[in-house]
């Protein structure tokens, strides 16, 4: 760290939001440093103040309904005292900042590349060829596969994980001196994640850059972080060196925090789920969590999918998002499907429910063939099989509430009248730790994990047998995301539901799956007993993905797999390609892996 004068300095910063003609604070006398080539983390619940810390020191806030007091001095100037268009010069050139949503960052109407290299037109003074020779070099630094043929795509062309990736390289292009990451990897998997964490700290050290991380994923700020700041409903409740707080935390809260962090290997040979922590934050404590229940293998599959295969034509190719793929899912079963951003998880899920079109395969819901089922069949099929997307807030619709959301699909279905429906509503609501109370009110007034219920609520409120969830858990702290899955293993063990659960959160998965079946490329190269993947994985893949957790443990910084030399694959083929027959050897029972050519 260096002995001069921080690059930020941070002093007494306290915001406030008018609500109802009055102003409320909800970050109060926020105040730390951070040094040239240091990573100071920022911790915390969800509703904290972590994100409005980061908004309030870049000036992003409305001026018309925030007010900011205390310093915020960028190498020594006070960014409050800043005109705007100081402000616009200083943003994306001496402060690069990585937003957690990077759809909403990212102009629809204007291709990567264009973005990319108009960032860099106006804050390093290239010319427009210049700009686009270094557009090309940072999408290749942060791995996105076949970055040339990509320059010229829109954002919506991207899957999650590539859209934040390109915030990255936009956010590292211009070589700010302060790097302001809000949940820089909370979209990706973990060995994107290990990618891009070598790759802020490569620039880092190349350009002593100081980094502010906010996140809730403790073992990231175990592998980056310096300096620790931990915050508790706007307050700091904690301050310290990482190793420190990790070793010995003062406040309750943080030895609440550390205690619910879902850890890998803790579940060794057991095939049942375990519930996550309930914990307590007075007292600082959590329980060790009750384990769930295994499925009945006499059942007869609720989804039972064959040789599936989905292929998107592009002028230059078409892209095998999906590519032969197999596998059946119990009642009360949970099957996890893991794998990095691209490898076309998402694209099966979508194309199991009919939202996508497959090009060949078969897929049985309950017994019904619903590849040749018409729009009356899709129909009946939703009344047994539901998803969970990712990002609830985008898929509630923000004009209506959230009661009549979840009355939405019943109504539909013509199951009840208007008024059963709001009994049912509000009995969802119930079930999903939410009062009934709230089903007047709209999205935007809860917080993220608690539109996760709601749509999860939605999910149910036709009864169906299969739920696929999409990264439901992936953008929740620590917290909240406990309470979420211990909500799905719940409702699966007093509803019998199958789950097809879509993450990258490899220790989330270890937790609550049954069996996890690991795909790459769009093909799946590892499927079976969820302890037998973990304890025994049998494709280099599967091991990278194991090895690419980061660990919650300072003490064993530095753990995450070297980076990669090679380019990543593209799943981009000639328009005459035929994928090769693949052969799998079972390694122990019920365990496949695919045979390495």
């Amino acid at each position: 760290m260096s002995e001069a004068s921080p690059v930020l300095s941070v002093e007494k910063l306290t915001t406030a939001f008018r609500a109802g003609g009055e102003w409320r604070a909800v970050i109060r006398d926020i105040s730390f440093t951070v040094d040239a080539g240091e990573t100071v983390a920022i911790v915390g619940e969800s509703g904290s103040g972590k994100s409005v810390t980061a908004l309030s020191a870049m000036r992003l806030l409305p001026p018309a309904t925030s007010r900011v007091s205390g310093h915020v001095r960028l190498e020594g100037r006070d960014l409050l005292t800043l005109s705007e268009k100081e402000m616009r010069a200083v943003r994306g050139g001496r402060i690069g900042m990585i937003f957690q949503e990077p759809m909403t960052s990212l102009n629809p109407v204007f291709t990567v590349g264009n973005q990319l290299a108009e960032a860099l037109v106006l804050h390093r003074d290239l010319s427009w060829a210049q700009a686009e020779a270094e557009a090309l070099r940072m999408m290749e630094r942060v791995r996105i596969p076949a970055a040339r043929s990509r320059l010229n795509e829109y954002p919506h062309r991207f899957s999650g994980g590539m859209r934040q990736r390109v915030m990255i390289a936009m956010a590292l292009a211009c070589r700010p001196k302060l790097l302001i990451a809000d949940e820089p990897t909370t979209a990706l998997d973990v060995t994107i994640q290990a990618e891009i964490l070598h790759i802020i700290r490569e620039l880092q050290r190349e350009e002593n850059m100081a980094v502010l991380f906010i996140t809730h994923d403790m073992g990231v700020v175990a592998e980056v972080a310096d300096r620790t700041v931990v915050m508790l409903r706007g307050d700091m409740v904690e301050e310290g060196r990482t190793d420190a707080i990790f070793a010995a935390p003062r406040e309750p809260y943080t030895k609440a925090l550390l205690a619910a962090i879902p850890r890998l290997g803790t579940m060794g040979a057991s095939p049942a789920p375990k519930r996550f922590p309930r914990v307590d934050a007075a007292a600082g404590l959590a329980d060790d969590g009750a384990p769930a229940s295994v499925p009945d293998s006499t059942q007869a599959p609720v989804l039972d999918v064959a040789g599936l295969s989905t292929r998107f034509d592009l002028p230059n190719g078409r892209i095998h998002a999906v590519e032969n793929v197999s596998f059946a899912i119990r009642p009360g079963e949970t099957l996890a499907l893991v794998g990095e951003s691209g490898c076309g998880k998402s694209t099966t899920g979508r194309t199991i429910l009919g939202l996508v079109k497959p090009s060949e395969g078969a897929v049985r819901i309950d017994g019904e063939d619903v590849l040749s089922a018409g729009r009356a069949g899709l129909r009946q099929m939703r009344r047994t099989a539901q998803m969970i997307f990712q990002d609830p807030f985008a898929s509630l619709n923000p004009r209506i509430t959230i009661g009549a959301a979840i009355a939405e699909p019943i109504l539909s279905h013509g199951l009840m009248n208007r008024a059963a429906a709001r009994e049912r509503a509000a009995e969802l609501l119930d079930k999903v730790g939410l009062s009934p109370s709230v089903a007047s009110r709209y999205p935007h007034e809860f917080s993220g994990g608690q539109r996760q219920r709601i749509s999860i609520a939605r999910a149910l409120a036709l009864s169906p047998k299969l739920i696929v969830a999409d990264e439901a858990v992936s953008a929740l702290d620590v917290s909240v995301k406990a309470q979420v899955a211990n909500l799905m293993l719940d409702l699966q063990e007093s509803m019998g539901l199958a789950y097809l659960f879509i993450s990258h959160d490899m220790a989330v998965v270890e937790r609550i799956s049954h069996r996890v079946a690991v795909m790459y490329l769009g093909e799946i190269v590892e499927i079976g007993p969820r302890a037998s993947v973990f304890g025994a994985p049998g494709h280099p893949y599967t091991k990278r993905l194991i090895e690419a957790v980061p660990l919650p443990d300072p003490a064993r910084r530095g753990s995450l797999p070297p980076k990669l030399s090679e380019e990543l694959k593209s799943p981009l083929r000639p328009l005459d390609y035929v994928a090769p027959p693949r052969i799998y050897d079972e390694v122990a029972p019920g365990h496949f892996v695919q045979r390495i050519a």
